[in-house]
């Protein structure tokens, strides 16, 4: 029964983090500096699954946890029970007096659920007091990483699928039922029709599809008698699962049932194929039901399928109907992690107009984190390319503190490249991603719901030239620094390095 309760209280919690996000929140209340001011920005380094882009989800849940976030009596008892290592109280009683007085106050600003975004974008920003802006680090990344991270799976998916419907049918395969429930419903962000979760449809209103397993065959004397049983229980809702013994033969049998139900007065809504090659019996089976007169009866695939998998029954010429993609969908398997990272990148104290631009330095360039109050815009040219008439060409990175000159256009700079470059011209319209969310800790907008953030994904997606969207080998979309936040960023690497205003450096 705990165990029961923990799963449904886990979600929208103020203990849903990282001891160092507290440990750091003491020590910042400890040394008088939790009034100090900071910005903070998450973003991931580079694009998921070796792609062009990413599929940016998972805002509904951190709005949900920031509107709720608070310590209440049960976390605090909680903290009092930690020690240290002499057995000492972990946190002072003042400290967690401090938690539990503690109101939220912190400006939020993120891009749109659904948004197409690139590795090094700012996709949230997080401003006010430091140690606020730390203590929800952990709860952030934790609620975008694997949502985005099967968001853009599902669009892989859907692009590699064409016009032809795909379902996600991953619940038994995730990671507990808290994955399971996400990710359902970020691959229904992602493009994916529908799901095979009832409890995802039921909280989402996600479409619902679903057959019936192997067993159900196993169970009866011969695969007929059990197709016969279905249709007499589901006759407006037929798909038959036809492999379990001889796929060609079970596709036989079902045209059998089928015939019967017709002459009752129901259909044959099709077949689903869960193993073997799926390429060859798909074209047999397409000739045994067109054959048949069941010439509408839809071909459903499953069995371990992703994007590779599906693009390349799709050049052998299966005659596949409706791509069910389950476990390679919900675990990400070929990427489980999207690797994002919240970097404090300004600080000031409170009641200073002037903020302090700082930055991480590594060892490896692409680790370096941007500095400054970072925006995200997106430049677009007019042209005959989908229904809207635009096309992205370009997304800049600035400090909106900074004034960015356009009296000749802006140059943007390849954060991990400096002598790739870009002029953008001074009249080309453009979007600025980042939108206001939270002031002061009050939510001042709406989110969107689900079905118009899918759609916001998918009329996105059209938006970008075919080789960013390219499963192999995809184009790389121009993201870059805006020039003054390039070279700002470069002097404080050198000073970090001891290498400014002549400095010999170090070794």
């Amino acid at each position: 029964m705990v165990l029961g309760n923990a799963f449904r209280n886990c979600q929208d919690h103020a203990l849903l983090t990282d001891l160092y996000e507290l440990t750091m929140a003491y020590a910042y209340w400890k040394s008088g500096s939790a009034s100090k001011e900071a910005v903070f920005h998450l973003s991931f380094r580079k694009n998921p699954f070796d792609g062009g882009y990413a599929v940016f989800c998972g805002l509904q849940q951190v709005v949900e946890y920031l509107k709720n976030l608070k310590f209440d009596h049960e976390d605090l008892d909680y903290l009092s029970t930690l020690q240290n290592r002499d057995g000492s109280p972990l946190f002072e009683e003042a400290f967690l007096e401090y938690l539990e007085d503690l109101e939220f106050e912190l400006d939020v600003d993120s891009v749109p659920e659904g948004t197409i975004v690139f590795g090094h974008e700012p996709l949230i920003r997080v401003r006010g007091p430091i140690i606020q802006a730390q203590l929800v680090e952990t709860t952030l990344l934790n609620y975008v990483s694997f949502s985005t991270l099967v968001a853009t799976k599902a669009a892989r998916i859907k692009e590699a699928g064409g016009d032809l419907p795909v379902f996600e049918f991953g619940l038994r395969r995730a990671q507990g039922p808290d994955g399971g429930i996400t990710a359902s419903l970020a691959a229904y962000i992602g493009g994916c029709d529908g799901t095979s979760n009832v409890l995802a449809g039921r909280y989402f209103k996600i479409p619902v599809v679903g057959t019936h397993a192997h067993s159900w065959v196993m169970s009866f004397p011969d695969e007929t008698s059990a197709f016969s049983t279905y249709a007499e229980a589901m006759p407006k809702n037929c798909y038959f699962l036809v492999d379990t013994y001889d796929t060609v033969n079970g596709v036989k049998n079902a045209v059998e049932v089928g015939r019967r139900l017709r002459a009752q007065g129901g259909e044959l809504l099709g077949v689903r194929l869960d193993s073997g090659d799926l390429a060859y019996l798909s074209i047999e089976t397409r000739k045994i039901l067109d054959e048949a007169g069941f010439e509408n009866a839809k071909i459903v695939a499953s069995n371990n399928l992703d994007e590779d998998v599906i693009k390349s029954l799709r050049a052998q010429g299966a005659k596949i109907d409706v791509w069910a993609v389950g476990t390679k969908l919900v675990t990400c398997d070929d990427q489980p992690s999207l690797g994002a990272v919240y970097k404090l990148s300004a600080v000031r104290d409170k009641g200073e107009p002037d903020w302090t631009r700082v930055v991480k330095v590594s060892e490896q360039s692409f680790k370096t984190s941007n500095p400054g109050i970072l925006q995200v815009r997106r430049f677009q040219e007019n042209v005959a390319h989908n229904g809207s008439g635009l096309r992205y060409f370009a997304d800049m990175i600035f400090d909106e503190d900074l004034n960015a000159s356009k009296q000749s256009g802006w140059t943007i700079v390849d954060p991990t490249d400096f002598t790739r470059r870009k002029l953008i011209e001074a009249d080309c319209p453009y979007t600025d991603l980042l939108k206001p969310l939270f002031r002061k800790g009050k939510l001042i907008q709406e989110l969107p719901d689900h079905h118009q953030a899918r759609a916001y994904a998918l009329e996105q997606m059209k938006g970008f030239h075919e080789g960013i969207r390219r499963l192999l080998n995809p184009h790389q979309y121009p993201v870059g620094l805006e020039i003054g936040l390039y070279d700002l960023k470069t002097e404080l690497i050198l000073k970090a390095r001891g290498l400014e205003s002549g400095a010999p450096g170090k070794v």
